[in-house]
C-alpha cells in the first residue's frame, strides 16, 4: 500500500472533502487522525474507515486554539513516532455574493479566520516534519488564475490566499525535505452547498470540463494519497490538476 506505517492529520475530516482524503489514505495504509469541530461527524467517518479494515482515530480540536492545535500534533507523533501528512480542510465562511454586496467586516473576517487556521495548522506540522527531515503538506482548491465565474465572493480569493501561503511554505520548508502541494479542483459539485447562488457555478464547471464529467469525492481521496505517497516524492511547489479539464492553462 502506498501510505503503509503513515500517519496523517486530516483538519476537517467530518466534512466531504476531508473525509473523502481521510477514506483516501487509511486505503492505502496511513494511521489517520480526524480532527474537526463536531465528534458525531468526525466519529461517522472513523466507523467508515474501520469497517473497511483502515484505522482512524478522532480529536475533537479548535483550529484556531494554536496552544490546542499544537497539543493534538505533539500527541499524535508521541503516539506514532511521526507525523508524515497533514492537510486543513475544515469549513471555511463561504459568502457565494458578488464582491460589490459583502460587506467589507465580513469579508476581512473571513480572510482573517481562513489565514490564521491555515497558519496554525501548518506550522504544527511543519514543526515535526523539520525535526524527521521529511513529510507532506496538502492544501486544496488552488488557484484559477483565469477565473471568469462571477458571484463566487470570497471563495476563489480565499483559494489563491491559501496558495500564496503554499508557495512560501514550500521554498522554506524544502531544505528540510518537506513537500508541499496543493490540489487544483476547479470544484468538486458533490461538495458544493444546495443553494440556488449555486446553480450557476455548477453549471459554468460542467461546461467547462473537457471529460464531460467532474472529478468525485473519491477521485480526491486517490489523488491526495497518491501525492502524499513516496510515488509523488518529486512533487513540491505545485498544484495537481484534477478538475477534469476545466481548468487549464
Amino acid at each position: 500500500m502506498l501510505l503503509e506505517d503513515k500517519t496523517a492529520v486530516i483538519y476537517g475530516a467530518g466534512g466531504s472533502i476531508g473525509s473523502a482524503m481521510a477514506e483516501g489514505f487509511a486505503a492505502e495504509g496511513a494511521n489517520c487522525f480526524l480532527v474537526g469541530r463536531t465528534a458525531a461527524t468526525l466519529d461517522a467517518v472513523a466507523d467508515k474507515i474501520r469497517a473497511g479494515g483502515g484505522r482512524a482515530e478522532t480529536a475533537v480540536v479548535d483550529v484556531f486554539d494554536a496552544t490546542a492545535v499544537a497539543d493534538h500534533a505533539d500527541a499524535v507523533v508521541e503516539k506514532t513516532g511521526s507525523l508524515d501528512i497533514s492537510v486543513n480542510v475544515i469549513s471555511q465562511t463561504a459568502i457565494f455574493q458578488p464582491l460589490i454586496e459583502i460587506s467589507v467586516p465580513d469579508f476581512a473576517e473571513s480572510m482573517s479566520r481562513l489565514v490564521t487556521s491555515q497558519l496554525l495548522t501548518t506550522k504544527a506540522a511543519a514543526g515535526h516534519m523539520i525535526d524527521q527531515k521529511s513529510g507532506v503538506i496538502l492544501f486544496f482548491g488552488g488557484s484559477d488564475r483565469v477565473n471568469k465565474s462571477p458571484g463566487l465572493g470570497n471563495v476563489q480569493i480565499g483559494f489563491d490566499t491559501v496558495e500564496a501561503l503554499r508557495r512560501q511554505w514550500a521554498c522554506e520548508l524544502g531544505p528540510h525535505g518537506v513537500r508541499v502541494v496543493t490540489l487544483l479542483t476547479g470544484g468538486i459539485p458533490e461538495s458544493f452547498p444546495d443553494i440556488p447562488e449555486m446553480a450557476a457555478v455548477r453549471q459554468s464547471l460542467h461546461d467547462a470540463m473537457l471529460l464531460g464529467r467532474a472529478a468525485a469525492l473519491a477521485d480526491v481521496g486517490n489523488v491526495a494519497a497518491f501525492v502524499a505517497s513516496d510515488r509523488g516524492r518529486t512533487l513540491t511547489s505545485t498544484q495537481v490538476n484534477i478538475s477534469c479539464g476545466a481548468v487549464g492553462d
